[in-house]
């Protein structure tokens, strides 16, 4: 059985989860607590990937990041980038349709918290900066670890996207989704039941620990 698929997923989803966290937070902060108009324009533009049928997202990237268009050829020649049918590109686009599965979470998160810890943070002199990291992400570690979950979960469930600006390559960009589809267009159930099994057992088991340390049973049971 070859387990390139399943690696790169996993990489990919990995990968994927880090750097969307560093990018989430500072955007989630700002949609929580910000007045600007632009505000409803920005979280329409986030939640898109949520009603966008992936391979719409997908099309779109492929075009964007093509050195046959204008700003792809700037990546290219600029900045040495080539992100269509590669992992860079795999891992640029999954950040950009898994973002709302990361940012949603932490922005409830942010949006339910007294706004007494703020003002409280402010009066003692801490920075925004300061207020953010120790005081207001500590209090919503919950809406953290959902969104990394959720947003690791969906990176590995990924076909539409991945299979547009990736394509099918062995080894570089043949994720387990399109490995699976590949394999039941092969009339081959066997490894197509094996990757399938993998990837329900091991998001099961992650969302299974995220309702259990979201819903306190943990901490019930080793009382």
């Amino acid at each position: 059985m070859n387990w390139e698929p399943l690696i790169l997923t996993f990489k990919l989803a990995l990968v994927t989860t880090v750097l969307l966290l560093v990018v989430s937070i500072p955007l989630a902060y700002w949609l929580a607590f910000s007045r600007s108009r632009t505000r409803p324009v920005v979280e329409t533009l986030v939640s898109m990937p949520l009603v966008l049928p992936p391979t719409v997202l997908g099309f779109y990237f492929l075009v964007a990041f093509s050195p046959g268009n204008a700003f792809g050829s700037w990546l290219e020649e600029s900045l040495g980038l080539q992100l269509v049918f590669s992992f860079p590109g795999l891992v640029l686009a999954s950040i950009l349709y898994s973002l709302p599965f990361m940012v949603h979470p932490i922005q409830s998160g942010l949006s339910g918290l007294s706004p007494s810890l703020k003002e409280a943070s402010y009066v003692m002199g801490r920075s925004r900066l300061t207020t953010l990291w120790k005081v207001l992400l500590p209090n919503i570690r919950p809406s953290m670890l959902t969104g990394i979950v959720l947003a690791f979960a969906h990176t590995v469930g990924e076909f539409g996207v991945v299979l547009m600006i990736g394509g099918n390559i062995p080894g570089h960009t043949k994720v387990a989704s399109i490995a699976i589809y590949d394999e039941v267009e092969a009339l081959n159930y066997g490894a197509a039941n094996f990757y399938s099994a993998v990837l329900f057992t091991i998001t099961f088991c992650i969302l299974l620990v995220v309702y259990l340390v979201n819903g306190g049973y943990l901490k019930r049971f080793w009382r």
